[in-house]
């Protein structure tokens, strides 16, 4: 029998922690996300598992990524293209992303926000502030050179 990989240990011990039912689904998206390098969109998740010999049901891959937002596990941003992709929650839950304007990929960008916390009118209660720079990856930089 193999030995699973290190990423199927870290899904399974992040769905453990939650006191979540494990599930093979489950284990295998949280599984591809933590070892993606960028966010995934959902036709994206569903080409890596098909291209390792899994299929996931469409309705149920929705299922499982909104599931694993609403855990905390994972956390989803929207690209200008309206598609939204998912990644890991990293321990700094405030953080900025970078989305390559020529081939769309998004990345979570790591370190504290050095931006002034903007000012919320009295009464208004922020959830969350989502920051995007937008330019050219290094993968699509170097292509142009």
């Amino acid at each position: 029998m193999p030995t699973p990989s290190p990423s199927h240990d870290q899904a399974t011990r992040l769905l453990q922690q939650r006191g979540a039912s494990i599930t093979p689904t489950r284990v295998r998206v949280l599984q591809l996300l933590l070892a993606a390098d960028a966010a995934m969109s959902h036709q994206a998740l569903q080409q890596a598992a098909s291209a390792s010999g899994q299929r996931f049901d469409k309705v149920t891959l929705y299922r499982v990524l909104d599931w694993l937002v609403a855990q905390g596990l994972v956390h989803s941003v929207t690209g200008h293209d309206r598609v939204r992709r998912f990644s890991p929650m990293h321990a700094h839950a405030a953080h900025a992303h970078f989305e390559c304007n020529d081939c769309g990929r998004l990345f979570c960008l790591h370190g504290t926000l050095p931006l002034a916390r903007p000012e919320i009118p009295e009464g208004f209660q922020p959830d969350r502030l989502d920051i995007t720079v937008h330019g050219r990856c290094a993968d699509c930089a170097a292509s142009v050179i």
